[in-house]
């Protein structure tokens, strides 16, 4: 039977709702979609790039946490309430994902927390 491991972040969200920021599963890694929070201070900013970086921290340390990077990444979504926010953050996305190019696909869509202006979940493949 594959294990199956739950990594946390301390995220109030996490303890407050019921999930994790990851869940491994063998050599798979699905990363819950993660906002601009820093954690250590549950505060958040009002600019969508600096949100935008922010988050991709937040998920390298669950991927690190989990043995791997965002170099394995093989799929990510990027969930946004308002499209004109995406196009602002494509240097900090390509940043991360340019030599790796995952498979992706934005939403527009209502995020729980009006301050947040971007999601983005990741899947990835611990290395072998």
């Amino acid at each position: 039977m594959t294990e199956r491991r739950a990594i946390l972040s301390g995220s109030t969200f996490e303890e407050q709702i019921g999930y994790a920021r990851a869940v491994v599963i063998g050599d798979h890694v699905h990363v819950s979609g993660t906002t601009g929070f820093d954690y250590a201070t549950m505060t958040i900013s009002d600019d969508v790039v600096t949100q935008a970086e922010q988050a991709l921290r937040n998920i390298a340390a669950a991927l690190a946490e989990a043995g791997c990077t965002l170099s394995d990444v093989v799929r990510v979504r990027y969930l946004l309430p308002s499209r004109d926010d995406f196009e602002p953050c494509w240097p900090a996305l390509r940043g991360a994902f340019a030599d790796v190019r995952p498979a992706a696909t934005m939403l527009v869509c209502g995020l729980a927390d009006p301050r947040m202006k971007i999601e983005i979940e990741v899947d990835a493949r611990r290395p072998s």
